[in-house]
């Protein structure tokens, strides 16, 4: 279906930067966890990171605005952009909540739910890059993300678990279940984006 509609490239290399942006924030994410050196400044770097994500998201919805025909379907086009802005917005607020809440050191699954954030945003990246080719890859990258986010529930719920059963401080419990649900919405955000790429791959069989 793809060879027989114009090809608006663009569209697809704004996709592309988009992607790459949003494994950025994630490996800015994964480190200020990993070192925890100076997380105002590394909470900073993200909402560098993230302004330019909702930069990259305005500049598609101009050009779908002012564009007669698309390379696909005009709600995957916003529907897409618009997942991916929400993952790159759960990312600064992870980071945002580390820093607001004083966290003084992370916690094994904040730094186990990074990671998977990342993983998940590397895959989506590879899914991304194919659009405009041959689509059949892309169905197997949304099976790893959704795997993925199976796995961040799980690590969020025994997270959450082992916080009622052995953290006294109120406090410090509503903080980190916080923070470990925020991590876990970051990864419900790319298994949407890779719900909708899975759609395009249907819709152009």
């Amino acid at each position: 279906m793809f060879g027989l509609i114009p090809k608006d490239e663009k569209f697809f290399q704004m996709f592309r930067e988009m992607a790459a942006n949003i494994v950025e924030g994630a490996q800015l994410l994964k480190e200020l966890l990993d070192y925890f050196v100076d997380p105002v400044t590394s909470q900073r770097k993200i909402k560098e990171v993230e302004h330019k994500g909702d930069s990259q998201t305005h500049e598609i919805i101009k050009k779908l605005n002012k564009s007669f025909i698309t390379p696909f379907d005009r709600e995957d086009i916003y529907a897409l952009s618009s997942a991916l802005d929400d993952i790159l917005d759960l990312i600064d607020a992870s980071a945002q909540r580390i820093v607001m809440y004083n966290v003084e050191k992370p916690t094994p699954e904040s730094k186990e739910l990074a990671f998977i954030i990342l993983k998940a945003c590397q895959t989506l990246e590879r899914a991304v890059g194919k659009l405009g080719g041959k689509l059949e890859p892309i169905s197997e990258y949304c099976v790893e993300v959704n795997s993925l986010e199976n796995e961040a529930d799980r690590v969020c719920r025994e997270a959450i678990s082992r916080l009622f059963d052995e953290e006294k401080d109120p406090i410090q419990l509503l903080k980190w279940k916080e923070i470990y649900e925020t991590l876990e919405r970051a990864t419900d955000k790319c298994e949407d984006a890779a719900n909708i790429l899975e759609s395009v791959v249907l819709k152009n069989a």
